[in-house]
């Protein structure tokens, strides 16, 4: 991965986070935050990311809907 990809990731993650946490209690729905992203991203992409913070505890899924747990 080279340098400009890494801070494209992390930009896009930490984007996603802040989405994430300014939901609030409600959580993010998975749906519009893809729409949002499809532009630049696969779905399978999509899925990936958000497994990856949920596997590292940085949100939490409930159905098709993410909480915030803590950042980057």
């Amino acid at each position: 991965m080279t340098a400009e990809q890494k801070l494209a990731l992390k930009t896009i993650l930490d984007i996603v986070l802040l989405t994430i946490k300014e939901a609030g209690k409600d959580g993010a729905p998975a749906g519009p935050m893809y729409a949002a992203l499809m532009s630049i991203m696969s779905l399978d992409q999509f899925e990936a990311i958000m497994a990856g913070l949920a596997q590292t505890g940085r949100v939490r899924k409930q159905g098709h809907v993410y909480f915030y747990v803590r950042g980057l």
